[in-house]
């Protein structure tokens, strides 16, 4: 008995040895072919008023250019108001649930869920409104900047 599992052990250790190899290795890459930032890389600003919190991955939102915007919207009917954007928007639900309105009126009681996975369109000078309910959402928002933004919001 004491030979077998002397023998396993034998086996055992050089897999156990390889397998720490690989994770703790990994390839170097090129920063002329590739760079990247993991999750506690990315900027994220404060949480604003509305409750909203972003973090710019490509380009500046406030000049001319395509941009990319990671927006998380912090749960608790955290909602921006009515307002419409120059150009569209382009984005993708990366996380939770997030609630999304159109017209002048605001009513976040009658909103649609968009759950992770779905792709949104904001057309350009098109009044809507969004935000989170009882989740954070986090969003990948892509457009052509400026990405300023008017209130249209029905007194």
């Amino acid at each position: 008995m004491k030979a077998i599992i002397r023998s396993w052990r034998h086996l055992m250790t050089p897999l156990a040895f390889a397998g720490m190899l690989s994770i703790s290795s990994a390839a170097e890459l090129n920063p002329a072919a590739v760079i990247y930032k993991l999750p506690d890389q990315i900027p994220w600003g404060p949480v604003n008023a509305a409750g909203a919190q972003s973090a710019v991955v490509v380009g500046d939102p406030t000049k001319p250019g395509f941009y990319m915007v990671y927006n998380k919207w912090t749960k608790g009917n955290h909602f921006s108001r009515p307002h419409f954007h120059p150009n569209d928007r382009y984005i993708v639900v990366l996380q939770g649930t997030w609630w999304v309105g159109s017209g002048p009126k605001f009513d976040p009681a009658n909103t649609t869920p968009m759950p992770a996975g779905s792709f949104v369109t904001h057309f350009a000078k098109q009044v809507h409104w969004d935000g989170a309910k009882d989740e954070d959402a986090v969003l990948l928002i892509m457009g052509e900047g400026p990405a300023t933004s008017t209130a249209a919001e029905e007194k």
